[in-house]
């Protein structure tokens, strides 16, 4: 895709704060988010713009949702959201469970994809402990039902219980992708309209690109996400037994199993090869892919925004790769960021204002809007719509193609999505043995194995 400016004039007008007035009270509702840079300003906007949507709205009245034909219904209150950076996903989680936890806790936390089983058992304590409001229950507070079929199934079913009731607030939700600098492939004598679809295919394509003198043919964002979490989803592999977890009280981890570690084999001989180069355990692959410096990177749909920002060169965004010689392979790969969760214990009051914004970031427009400034995935089949509609995917080809493959792919029981206590914990292990596989210090069945004794013992907690 050729380069072109990413961040398109606003579909919606997000203007300063503004103080609430009227008749009533201003209710405050304080957002835990850990988004920074650009993404901040984003929620920020967001914040704003529902201000001043609650400074100007009259009070008791009654307003229909686009979304999902519901009604919310106003109390004489209006209601400011003020949306505190907490650090990291992992700091902003410890700051809210950890022993000797904040006295005031926020209403709504965004927390990562992995910390949903931690967040569920919360949940789960005995009404006078437990630290989780379901969302399905504050909108009924609110006045409004929430339909989880208005979201996309593949995002809903991730973060809903048994009964297919929403326990949190999907938002900036991602799935796994391949990029590629086109320029480089042109140079390596590569067909640059035709990204590799399979592993062979990034084999072949990364041998030629180091023969063409490319220094990095091939680095990773998410090692763990990536090269095992949704590599397990995509051909059909178990992560953990219980059906990764959402069936049981006492998953135990798989990827030991010989499809793991022949992947992870094959990425440690192209280490020694020179074609694939490590760079961090989180997103610290998208620097050296947009600088030009790698010529292929696998990472989180949520990278493009930065990419279409900083590359100076003709790029592409397609699917993850898959092994094409993989029983059922490719079945679709799994949703990642993060969601909203409310906390229990604030006044009925304050749930009506938390309702009243959640519906807010709902709302087809709103989500639009934030799929097309920031890269995260449309969550709902409105905004998907809506965003083909305007002409946002013929502007920029293919940006939808992972979310396309994704929606397109029966979902399997492998592939629906891994819920493990204690797995940001989980995945601090994964990275620590994967290190040592790209180091050399050990080979890929011994590291796999190591991080399959270690975290089943966190497991077993």
């Amino acid at each position: 895709m050729k380069r072109r400016t990413f961040l398109a004039a606003s579909a919606l007008s997000l203007a300063l704060p503004a103080a609430a007035g009227g008749a009533g009270t201003t209710t405050d509702i304080v957002f835990w988010h850990s988004m920074t840079g650009a993404l901040r300003d984003e929620i920020e906007r967001l914040a704003a713009r529902f201000n001043e949507l609650q400074a100007a709205a009259r009070p008791a009245e009654n307003r229909s949702a686009p979304l999902a034909n519901a009604r919310i219904y106003w109390s004489a209150s209006t209601y400011r959201v003020i949306p505190v950076y907490k650090g990291s996903y992992d700091e902003s989680l410890a700051a809210l469970t950890a022993p000797g936890r904040t006295a005031k806790p926020p209403h709504i936390v965004q927390v990562l994809d992995v910390g949903t089983a931690d967040m569920m058992a919360l949940g789960a304590a005995d009404s006078g402990k437990s630290l989780v409001k379901p969302i399905h229950e504050v909108m009924a507070i609110g006045g409004q039902a929430i339909y989880p079929e208005a979201y996309l199934p593949a995002i809903t079913g991730y973060y809903s219980d048994a009964r297919g009731r929403l326990l949190s607030l999907p938002f900036n939700s991602s799935t796994a992708a391949l990029y590629i600098n086109r320029d480089a492939f042109r140079r390596a004598g590569l067909d640059p309209a035709r990204p590799p679809r399979t592993w062979h295919d990034m084999a072949l394509a990364a041998g030629r690109l180091k023969a063409a003198g490319i220094d990095c043919p091939y680095t990773t964002g998410w090692q763990s996400w990536i090269q095992l979490e949704n590599a397990a989803a995509l051909h059909g592999q178990p992560f953990a037994s219980d059906d990764n977890g959402f069936a049981g009280d006492h998953p135990r981890l798989l990827i030991d199993a010989p499809f793991f570690v022949r992947h992870i084999g094959m990425l440690a001989d192209w280490r020694r090869k020179g074609w694939f180069n490590y760079y961090g355990r989180k997103d610290d692959g998208e620097p050296p892919f947009y600088n030009g410096e790698c010529a292929m990177l696998t990472d989180s749909t949520s990278a493009y925004g930065d990419i279409a920002r900083n590359a100076r060169f003709d790029y592409a965004i397609s699917p993850l790769p898959h092994h094409d010689d993989a029983r059922g392979a490719p079945a679709n790969t799994l949703i990642g960021g993060a969601s909203l969760w409310v906390i229990a214990g604030k006044s009925l009051d304050e749930y009506k204002g938390v309702a009243r914004f959640l519906n807010f970031l709902s709302q087809r427009e709103v989500q639009a809007e934030w799929h097309q400034q920031t890269g995260y995935l449309p969550i709902t089949r409105a905004a998907h719509e809506l965003s083909r509609r305007q002409g946002y995917y013929d502007r920029h080809p293919g940006i939808d193609s992972p979310l396309q493959a994704m929606i397109a792919r029966p979902q399997g029981v492998h592939s629906r999505g891994i819920r493990l206590r204690h797995f940001v914990a989980i995945r601090a292990i994964i990275d620590e043995e994967l290190e040592a596989v790209w180091s050399g210090d050990k080979p890929a069945a011994r590291a796999l194995a190591d991080v399959v004794e270690r975290g089943d013992r966190l497991l077993r907690q």
